[in-house]
């Protein structure tokens, strides 16, 4: 039963993590380059929660027990 919530709490993170990066990338057309696109969101903390995301589902599809 923890690993079915820890890998939705990682799939609503990494949901969440990346609806704020899509929508960060409007700053692009706006006149921003790729690289101070990645220096911005770098320092955003919500940005964190897409590899957070990741990380928690993959522990938890690994610590599944095969037989």
């Amino acid at each position: 039963m923890f690993r079915i919530f820890l890998f939705l709490l990682g799939f609503g993170l990494a949901v969440a993590g990346g609806v704020v990066v899509i929508t960060y990338m409007n700053f692009i057309p706006a006149g921003l380059a790729w690289t101070d696109f990645f220096s911005y969101i770098k320092g955003r903390p919500e940005c964190y929660f897409l590899p957070i995301g990741f990380i928690l589902m993959i522990i938890a599809l690994y610590s599944y027990p095969y037989k």
